[in-house]
């Protein structure tokens, strides 16, 4: 009943029907007509659509007892709803008059009172529910079988027993099957409640585990079936103490062959008895069962093997083995498992018109294989002529008429159950024709070829349409006699012929021919009757054919007479073939049965039968191949090896024997070793049939072995290897250290081959597992060879003629390679030529692509002009590069006049040429191109980067190494990184840019006992490689000077009031000029000054400020920024050291024919960067201020910072040959300032100093010191120097940006310097301290004021930065021409604040002095 009230709520929703409807409009096409959704309209045809109908709910098996009621559910869904019907055994069921069926609204069966007895059983049998609708057709369900459980009988009782405590027992009780899930068991006469240790099993036999001694009693099943209950005999179960002694161990109940369905449960019982108690274990086809961590695999009390939900795959034998530790017993069972039919293809609704053939589609699977069966409108379909079975489920039919609409049904049944589906098929009308005239009958219908099993017609086109260009045919025949007609049309407009196959022989048909044209059909032909031609009477196939196995070397076959052989059979022959090859051979018999013997041992062979009359061979049977039986190996394992271990053991090792020896599946293998001496006992060893070595311990030291091995069947053992001896070590060998070299190497070389021998170490007390064999052209490390320890010689194949080889061997164990030996050979020149050799390419070419391509093109002038090759000819490219030298070379084979070569290093030069092979001839090689592959950017760090410090100078260390191993181009330019911090970001390490292929570098002033670390990157024209790894180098722990030397002998209080009092006078001098300068500015200056300015602030990151206000002096320069400089062509940095001139008499006036460039001299130097470049651990990066260091010296000395910031945006860089005048010392001009700036550096540093890759400032700086090694030594005329300066500044541009300055003063008097004068004397090459980035200066229009600040800022502690003074200054008239390019103009209220502040300045400088 809740089948019945699903069933009802499935019907009334209408998400159903929609569904439903959904449903069958998805269905798939099906053969030569119109399928679902695809009926065919035409003007004026009404169109018929499919009809959903189809069962919602179909009866299932029903278990039922007599007296009970049943209900077999139905329920069918259509469009008006279906008239439902139903059948028991095939036949309809009279509904309207039985009092105990009845049909329910739904259309179930309901049966009251379920009537059973032994000899009426009118209730148990098939159903099966039919609908129909009278204006579409019937369907029909799948079928139900109802069973009625009979009157219970017991087919076997329990008996009384007894059992020891702790064992196992079982009490039997069975019945009829349909009656075991009423069976129930009591004890003492009361209900058994069941539980792990005592479980019914399905056949309703009681089993008791590990029997306790409240487990005895009375016991007995009761089977309870609707009726009254039956009892089974009552028998009684003793439990006995466990008596301690070995009983023998028993099988109680063993698992039998059980088919199950999938899905199903299913237990396999297995039971058994002995003292020790024994336990169960199960297994699958010869694997394990493991029941304890599988979900669906249970071993129940007592051992048996409980499986749920049972699929394919559990389908095999299983095992049932019973172990005490004593003895060990099994039993076996075969489960079958079975699979209910499913469709894997479902028929579809199909339109066709009459005359027409169709195929309905039908494909299942399940197991058994189900058989398939149609039915029409409920009506079972007999194959026919024109219905037929085709490939093997499908349904052809043949010629359709108006009868065969309706509903068909694939039925696929086995012995699991079975299943429908069903689908409809519309005949449609033809479409009236249109308007317009329709052809006439096509004439001269003939049948021009006539054979047994089809007929070709043609004709002539109609008379009303003589040409019949666009005209179509179709062809209607039939069986004379029948009134079903089929049609062939024709495959396209024009076409006069058909061909008509699968006709039957000497059988009479009828054909017409009718003609269409675009308006419709036309006039049919006369009727031509034609009979086929009567089929030559061959033999059909034999049936039953069957081939078995009689031994290993033969098989028999039988097979039966033809059925269909018309004639009588003169003879048969056989045909067979092995499998596996496709030689087959036959032999003639006269019998129904035949056996070939001298067959291989266990092959495969496919056997046919073909039956022979007086007209000939008839029909081949299908293959039937069996194999033939397995035998003894017929031969021994191959490849037998012994390996002497150690002292006590040796290792054999073996192959199986060839696999035609085999003559069946290897099971093992049998080891047989003896000691050498006379009459010793033979040992025997079985391994698996998969198992190709083994180890044999326990032997006896010093000891010689013969050992054979022979490989068995489940037949027996085959032959034995011969025998095969070794002898133990007398002692055990070490192998904690590596063999010792080789006793001896000797080579012999040939032409393609060099054959070397050796002998072992003379140390033989070291294991020795192999030797090693390395070769190569100048080099033994190109190719190694690994052979076997006992191997005392090698044949090195596949070398060059005429080559230098260099041969090493090493012997080696598990703890690695010893000692190499080394050997050198030269191969025989090949003295056999080429008789007949090819014309080698011409015109190679070498075309670059990239940083690994070249594409090499030739011509072949054996081919004709037009180069194009037509035959099996091929082309041979070789390329090298001479770096290294024994580079060998590379080959590629091409079959056109090109060939892409890739994988080629960056930027190195290749050398290709090209050879043409055709057959056996093959030409030189041709004449070499060259080509260079293009660069790429550093792929691999430089590397050896090591850190030392220099002597007598703490402060600067020197950073030294090694070019990339992957440089990919020629190196420019190396970027040195350096930190205090090396988890910094590295935008904020200090960079070091060196130019050239230096490999050296210096950097100064950095700060004693602190650790940096270092990381270098190359670059070239390409871009920049990687960095190295970080190397840490802690700076020294030295003396206190700034600049490494003793500490001038001058008092320190003396020099610092010699040197404020300089700076002073400075300033106030310079003040006075400028008030002067300001005064005598012309208008011819001004506009000077605006076109100055209009060029330098075209570059906005180069310090020029849209408010021009003048600074204060530099005193009130707090903080400064660096700004971000713009990139250009050549963003090099200028390093410079900037020494403090000792007196005046080193001060050299400059021309002021310099004013107008002063702002070119920053980076235009070019040359190479002297090994002793300086430079300082200051503000190389101009993103943000970097780390202030401490001074170490005492008392604090003056510093002066310069940083030049490059103007990256003028490509304009040129090389003044002017700079050479003072070949000592050349100056770097402070834009900002009419006096160029002092500096140490040399022409050659500057000159590498040029080119950096990263955008960046350069900052030099040039501590002040009172120590007389500032300046010291050679003197340079000041006539040199001031040419140098007149002749460089000439020829530079103006759009050069300003050195910064960066001061961070902390202490009330404000750090401020005037520009250094350059001294005469030789540049010193002091480090200088290390400062903070600087940034722009406030604007380009007040150079006057543009100095270089000291600033003695530290990290752990500040000091105020101490002025520089100057004792003189350049000559007033000097100064003034040098200003009168300046753009700084103040107003006379501007110099009074600053000279106002200038005396409170000079306050404060008298309190320190007199301090």
């Amino acid at each position: 009943m809740a089948a019945e009230r699903g069933a009802r709520r499935l019907l009334s929703t209408p998400s159903f029907w929609l569904y439903c409807l959904l449903l069958l409009g998805r269905r798939a096409p099906g053969a030569a007509a119109a399928r679902s959704g695809s009926a065919p309209q035409s003007p004026g045809a009404s169109i018929r659509t499919f009809t959903p109908f189809y069962f919602l709910v179909e009866p299932v098996d029903t278990l039922s007892v007599r007296g009970s009621s049943v209900i077999l559910n139905c329920s069918a869904y259509s469009e008006p709803s279906p008239k439902i019907e139903w059948k028991k055994d095939g036949t309809f069921l009279n509904l309207v008059s039985d009092d105990r069926r009845q049909l329910l609204p739904d259309g179930s069966l309901f049966i009251s009172n379920v009537v059973h007895s032994k000899h009426n059983k009118p209730d148990e049998g098939y159903y099966q529910c039919v609908a129909t609708v009278e204006s579409l057709g019937t369907i029909i369900s799948r079928t139900a079988k109802l069973i009625v459980a009979g009157l219970p009988r017991f087919t076997s009782q329990p008996e009384p027993s007894s059992v020891y405590a702790g064992n196992n027992a079982i009490l039997n009780c069975e019945v009829n099957a349909d009656l075991v899930p009423f069976v129930r068991w009591e004890q003492n006469r009361q209900p058994l409640l069941l539980d792990d240790r005592v479980i019914k099993l399905p056949s309703g036999m009681l089993v008791i585990s590990n029997a306790t001694e409240g487990d005895g009693g009375l016991y007995r099943c009761v089977v309870e079936s609707g009726g009254p209950p039956k009892y089974s005999d009552e028998v009684e179960l003793k439990v006995l103490p466990d008596p301690e002694v070995i009983s023998d161990l028993v099988f109680l109940k063993q698992p039998s062959p059980l088919v199950r369905v999938i899905g199903q449960d299913v237990v396999l019982p297995c039971v058994a008895s002995g003292l020790p108690t024994p336990t169960i274990k199960w297994m699958k086809n010869e694997e394990a069962l493991d029941t304890e961590s599988s979900e669906r695999l249970v071993l129940l009390a007592g051992g048996s093997l409980e499986i749920s939900d049972v699929t394919e795959d559990d389908a095999g034998t299983y095992f049932c083995i019973a172990d005490n530790g004593n003895e060990t017993i099994e039993a076996q069972a075969e489960l079958t498992v079975q699979a209910q039919p499913e469709f894997l293809k479902q028929p579809t609704n199909i339109y066709a018109h009459e005359s027409m053939d169709i195929v309905f589609e039908c494909e299942v699977t399940g197991k058994p294989t189900p058989t398939v069966k149609w039915v029409k409108n409920g009506d079972m379909v007999i194959p026919s002529d024109y219905f037929k079975i085709v490939k093997e489920h499908n349904l052809q039919v043949l010629g359709l008429v108006k009868s065969d609409e309706g509903f068909y049904q694939c039925i696929a049944e086995n012995d699991v159950g079975n299943a429908q589906a069903g689908a409809q098929l519309i005949i449609l009308e033809h479409a009236p024709a249109t308007t317009g005239p329709l052809p006439s009958a096509p004439r001269d219908v003939v049948a021009s070829l006539v054979s047994t099993r089809f007929i070709k017609l043609t004709w002539r086109t109609p008379a009303s349409d003589p040409h019949g260009d666009n005209l179509t045919y179709s062809v209607f025949y039939t069986k004379e006699g029948i009134a079903r007609e089929r049609v062939e049309n024709t495959s396209h407009p024009g076409e006069m012929q058909v061909t008509i196959q699968n006709l039957m022989p000497a059988t009479v048909y009828i054909f017409r021919v009718m003609a269409q044209n675009k308006h419709g059909s036309g006039e049919s032909s006369a009727p031509l009757r034609v009979e086929t031609q009567p089929e030559v009477q061959l033999p059909g196939p034999a049936p039953n054919l069957r081939a078995y196995a009689a031994s290993p070397t033969s098989i028999t076959v039988t097979w039966e007479t033809p059925v269909s052989g018309n004639g009588e059979i003169q003879n048969y022959k056989l045909y067979y073939m092995e499998k596996g090859t496709d030689k087959e051979q036959d032999v003639d018999v006269s019998s129904h049965s035949y056996t070939i013997n001298g067959l291989k041992k266990y092959t495969e062979y496919s056997f046919r039968v073909v039956a022979y009359n007086k007209h000939g061979p008839g029909v081949s049977t299908p293959d039937v191949a069996v194999r033939t039986l397995s035998d003894v190996p017929s031969a021994a394992p191959q490849n037998l090896s012994l390996e002497v271990r150690n002292s006590k053991s040796i290792m054999i090792h073996w192959q199986p024997p060839a696999p035609a020896t085999q003559n069946g599946q290897i099971t093992g293998y049998k080891i047989r070793y003896r000691k050498a001496s006379r009459k010793s006992d033979v040992t025997e060893t079985l391994v698996s049939g998969t198992q190709l070595s083994q180890l044999i311990e326990g032997l006896d030291r010093g000891t010689e072995y013969n050992f054979r091995v022979a490989a068995l069947t489940i037949n027996g053992t085959g032959p034995a290897t011969d025998w095969l001896s070794a002898e133990t070590f007398e002692s055990d060998l070490d192998e904690t250290r590596v063999p010792e070299v080789p006793s001896s190497l000797h080579v012999r070389p040939l032409v393609t081959s060099i054959v070397v021998s050796w002998t072992p170490p003379e140390n033989q007390n070291i294991v020795v597992r192999g030797y090693a064999i390395g070769y190569g052209i100048g080099s033994p490390h190109a190719q190694t060879i690994k052979v076997d320890y006992k191997q005392r010689y090698y044949t090195i194949e596949n070398l060059d003629p005429s080559s230098h080889y260099v041969i090493t061997l090493k012997a080696f164990n598990n703890v690695g390679e010893g000692i190499p030996l080394y050997e050198s050979a030269v191969t025989r020149p090949h003295t056999v030529p080429d008789p007949t050799p090819m014309m080698p390419p011409v015109g190679v070419q070498a075309s670059i692509l990239s940083h690994d391509t070249i594409r090499i093109t030739w011509a072949d002038n054996s081919l004709p002009k037009h180069q194009k090759i037509t035959d099996s000819r091929y082309y041979t490219v070789r390329w090298k590069t001479n770096i290294p030298a024994n580079t060998k070379y590379k080959n590629a084979n091409a079959t056109t006049l090109s060939y892409l070569v890739t994988g080629l290093k960056p930027n190195t030069l290749y050398e290709f040429s090209v050879m043409v092979t055709k057959g056996r001839r093959s030409s030189t090689w041709s004449m070499t191109a060259h080509g260079t592959t293009f660069e790429l950017v550093p792929t691999s760090p430089p590397k050896d980067v090591t850190v030392v410090s220099k002597e007598g100078k703490p402060k600067t260390i020197i950073v030294n190494w090694q070019p990339p191993s992957e440089a990919n181009g020629k190196i420019t330019g190396y970027i040195i990184y350096y930190s205090t911090d090396v988890n910094a970001e590295i935008h904020d390490w200090v960079i070091e840019p060196v130019v050239g292929n230096r490999l050296t570098h210096q950097i100064q002033e950095l700060t004693l006992d602190t650790p940096y670390y270092f990381k270098i990157q190359a670059r070239n024209s390409k871009g920049m490689g990687p960095m190295s790894e970080a190397v840490q180098f802690r700076t020294p722990k030295g003396s206190n000077s700034p600049h490494g030397s003793p500490t001038s002998p001058l008092d320190s209080n003396m020099l610092l009031v010699i040197i404020v009092s300089v700076g002073v006078i400075t300033i106030v001098v310079v003040v006075i000029i400028a008030v002067f300068c300001t005064r005598r500015t012309t208008s011819h200056q001004k506009k000077k000054r605006a076109a100055c300015k209009s060029v330098n602030g075209s570059h906005k990151y180069k310090g020029n400020s849209k408010d021009v206000k003048p600074p204060d002096l530099w005193i009130h320069h707090e903080r400064l920024e660096l700004k971000p400089i713009d990139k250009s062509p050549d963003p090099n940095p200028i390093m410079t050291d900037t020494p403090i001139p000792r007196n005046s008499q080193d001060i050299t006036p400059v021309d002021n024919s310099m004013d107008s460039n002063i702002h070119q001299r920053r980076n235009s130097y070019r040359g190479h960067e002297s090994e002793d470049s300086m430079s300082t651990l200051a503000g190389r990066r101009g993103m943000r201020p970097k780390m202030m260091m401490p001074f170490d010296s005492q008392p604090p000395q003056p510093v002066i910072s310069a940083h030049p910031i490059h103007s990256l945006d003028n490509p304009h860089h040129h090389f003044h040959s002017s700079s050479l005048a003072s070949p000592a010392r050349s100056h770097l001009y402070h834009p900002g300032s009419p006096w160029p700036i002092g500096t140490s550096m040399s022409l050659s540093d500057r000159a590498n100093s040029t080119e950096s890759v990263r955008n960046t400032p350069s900052t030099d700086t040039m501590p002040a010191s009172s120590s007389q090694t500032c300046c010291t030594d050679h003197q340079d005329p000041e006539g040199a120097t001031s040419s140098s300066y007149l002749a460089s500044s000439q020829e530079e541009d103006s759009g050069q940006s300003l050195p910064t300055a960066h001061v961070r003063p902390s202490h009330p008097l404000k750090s401020f310097a005037v520009p250094a004068i350059p001294p005469p004397g030789p540049p010193t090459y002091d480090p200088a301290l290390p400062s903070t980035p600087l940034l722009s200066q406030q604007a380009l229009n007040h150079h006057i004021h543009s100095v270089k600040t000291a600033s003695i800022g530290t990290l752990g502690r500040s000091r105020p930065p101490m002025p520089v003074v100057v004792p003189s200054a350049p000559e007033v008239q000097e100064t003034t021409r040098m200003l009168e390019d300046s753009e700084s103009s103040y107003e006379p209220d501007e110099l009074t604040k600053e000279m106002a502040h200038l005396e409170g300045l000079m306050k404060d400088l008298n309190a320190i002095t007199t301090a």
